[in-house]
């Protein structure tokens, strides 16, 4: 118990220093009625490539309520959905990576993560974003994919 207590103390403080993520809300639906606290929700969020301007992904996700969502102790189910689109004129604004996580959100007070990894089909010239949830110790399967094809004339540069 002491161990725990000693991970809690050392951990926790890690965890609230996390930045604040760059998603925006977009909406949300109540799913679940709670007398108390919050109810059940699905969400709705917007975030743009920060490497990839003209790219905007949205995901929907789990969030729970009641009195343990309220106090952010709850744990989101690892249930994601992602569709990602050209919103204006793309412009990669760096040389990407053939793989990288773009976005991470916890959905857990500790150890469970919602993670956004884009990769570059270079051959079809596509952006590609996967999203999935991880745990401390064990994944989900639950996943969710799309795809944003780049216009033939503005080749993705790649490092």
């Amino acid at each position: 118990m002491k161990q725990l207590r000693a991970l809690l103390c050392c951990a926790l403080p890690l965890v609230l220093a996390t930045p604040a993520s760059f998603a925006e809300p977009v909406g949300e639906v109540d799913t679940a009625f709670k007398l108390i606290g919050p109810d059940h929700k699905i969400v709705v969020e917007a975030y743009d490539d920060p490497k990839v301007s003209g790219v905007t992904c949205y995901v929907s996700r789990a969030k729970t309520g009641g009195v343990s969502g309220a106090l952010g102790l709850a744990e989101d189910k690892a249930e994601a959905s992602i569709a990602c689109r050209q919103v204006g004129p793309v412009r990669v604004t760096q040389p990407l990576p053939k793989r990288e996580e773009v976005y991470s959100e916890r959905l857990s007070i500790l150890f469970k993560r919602l993670r956004v990894v884009r990769m570059v089909d270079a051959p079809r010239n596509t952006l590609v974003y996967l999203t999935y949830s991880d745990l401390l110790i064990d994944g989900s399967p639950k996943n969710s994919v799309t795809a944003v094809p780049i216009d033939r004339a503005t080749p993705i540069p790649l490092k």
